[in-house]
């Protein structure tokens, strides 16, 4: 089933290459079901590629997804035009009445600062307040998850010397849990952050658990037991050539970074990257909205009972 996105966005020509199916507003109108309705938040710098992973994503389900793409307000892109921003998102005082079966909250490059230093943090307070009212299922990745459980729950992230990137080797640790059915015991998964939180500060809150984690890169994807609250702290989303591209800009910017884990053959970045890691990130998203969002979601939205995730 497809995904229903604005007309004319740029992602659409990249999908239907893939064989993937979308559907404009008109074509979902006559459609006799009730769609999922999803957000996102997009706080990357480069809007459209972050929306062409992330729809990809979503895409891979019999359920129709209506998705809406929010900004925070008067947030200028740097690297997004800004007549993209006008025609495709919605500014969250123009949503903020609405209920949505999920949320997704993307990463940001904000790794080294402050929560409190972040010009739209006040803004990004609120949005998870909205969430635990309007939203039955969100799902924060990478900054975002670590800046939810700041938030939520007064645990602040550690930050690494040195940045984490690469692909590294995971385990499941409740293999029972509907987020991780269909997954090998061990799989593969992008990481690009400098923050990290302790799989043990993580299990210390009421209701959450880590249920799959790497050696290396630590917490990987924790669940709330209500299933209302997901935080990954990796990139399943990032295409083949994502992490090559940080690396460059790195390289470019004199940063020094160290060659992505696991990612070139023979640690070579003149060679093409190994990807191992798109199936289970596609499963991820795939089980996220069958069995966090539209088996527990309300048929009618206005029912949505707030989250309890308070900080304890």
């Amino acid at each position: 089933m497809p995904i229903r996105i604005p007309e004319n966005l740029p992602a659409q020509n990249v999908l239907l290459g893939e064989n993937i199916f979308t559907m404009d507003s008109q074509r979902a109108a006559s459609q006799d079901i009730r769609p999922m309705e999803v957000a996102i938040l997009n706080l990357m710098p480069n809007k459209i590629e972050t929306e062409v992973q992330l729809l990809r994503l979503l895409s891979n389900t019999p359920l129709q997804i209506n998705v809406d793409l929010i900004r925070i307000n008067d947030l200028t892109p740097k690297h997004t035009p800004q007549s993209h921003m006008d025609a495709f998102y919605h500014d969250f005082s123009d949503v903020v009445e609405k209920r949505y079966d999920g949320l997704i909250v993307t990463g940001a490059p904000l790794a080294l600062l402050d929560y409190e230093d972040v010009n739209y943090w006040d803004t990004m307070k609120t949005i998870l307040e909205w969430a635990n009212r309007h939203v039955q299922s969100t799902l924060y990745l990478c900054w975002a998850a670590h800046a939810a459980m700041y938030h939520f729950h007064g645990i602040q992230r550690k930050l690494r010397e040195e940045k984490l990137s690469g692909v590294f080797r995971h385990r499941v640790n409740d293999p029972l849990n509907e987020l991780l059915r269909g997954f090998d015991s061990e799989f593969y998964a992008p990481h690009s952050r400098y923050g990290y939180i302790d799989p043990a500060d993580y299990n210390s809150i009421p209701g959450l658990s880590v249920i799959a984690e790497s050696d290396e890169a630590g917490a990987y994807v924790v669940a709330s037991d209500d299933k209302r609250m997901v935080f990954i702290t990796g990139h399943p989303e990032y295409d083949p050539e994502t992490l090559n591209d940080e690396y460059v800009r790195d390289l470019n910017a004199d940063l020094e970074p160290k060659i992505p884990c696991n990612y070139y053959p023979d640690d070579d970045p003149g060679k093409p990257p190994v990807v191992r890691w798109r199936a289970h990130g596609s499963l991820l998203f795939t089980n996220w909205i069958n069995y966090y969002v539209y088996q527990t979601t309300p048929y009618d939205l206005n029912q949505l009972v707030e989250k309890d995730q308070r900080k304890r």
